[in-house]
């Protein structure tokens, strides 16, 4: 069973002040409204209801936290899941949205804790303006960066292999990047997010 199955809710935060202190190696996952976040962390913690989005997308305004246990000591964490609200939603205010940019790219930049971002990206849509800014706050740190191009099953394997260079292609600045082809409804690529979400976690556990 991968550690990531262990995964447990733990603390919601609408600002960076109201988060623990750092302690553990934190993998954070940060995408588009309805990118299909939600779906990949439920389908990677193998739960149907770990996270879970707003009826409306982008309204989700929270940092979600979920904690990992330690197999060998269950009162001990070994790191955090940590979902962070969607972007880029039109309806949403523009004040509103950009307050959220202010919540997510402190914690990109600043949270020392962070081991790695799991940043999600529609394989059909490809790389957007909202997505470079981010990866813009994210290059400066030379923090590792997993692509999920979400919602392949769409595409046949021909083209979900033209996406993944392309998306390679356009985010060479951030050097320490992997980008993998993925559907939660159809299972691909679970396996090789998981093995790369639990290297950034523990790298001496196996999944």
């Amino acid at each position: 069973m991968s550690i990531l199955h262990r995964a447990r809710f733990t603390t919601s935060a609408a600002r960076l002040d109201q988060l623990p202190p750092p302690t553990g190696p934190e993998v954070c996952f940060v995408g588009r409204s309805n990118a299909g976040k939600s779906s990949a962390l439920n389908v990677l913690t193998n739960q149907r209801r770990l996270a879970f989005s707003s009826k409306t997308p982008g309204r989700t305004r929270l940092i979600n936290m979920f904690g990992i246990p330690d197999p060998l000591d269950p009162d001990a964490v070994l790191g955090y899941l940590v979902d962070l609200p969607g972007y880029g939603y039109a309806s949403v205010a523009q004040s509103a949205r950009e307050e959220w940019a202010d919540v997510l790219g402190s914690y990109l930049r600043d949270r020392p804790s962070l081991a790695g971002v799991v940043l999600l990206i529609d394989i059909r849509r490809g790389v957007t303006a909202l997505d470079r800014r981010l990866v813009d706050w994210l290059a400066p740190r030379k923090i590792p960066v997993l692509a999920l191009l979400t919602k392949a099953d769409k595409l046949p394997y021909g083209q979900r292999v033209r996406a993944i260079a392309e998306v390679k292609k356009e985010l060479a600045d951030l050097g320490r990047l992997n980008a993998v082809a993925f559907s939660a409804t159809q299972r691909i690529g679970i396996d090789e997010a998981t093995a790369q979400i639990v290297n950034w976690i523990s790298p001496q556990i196996v999944p």
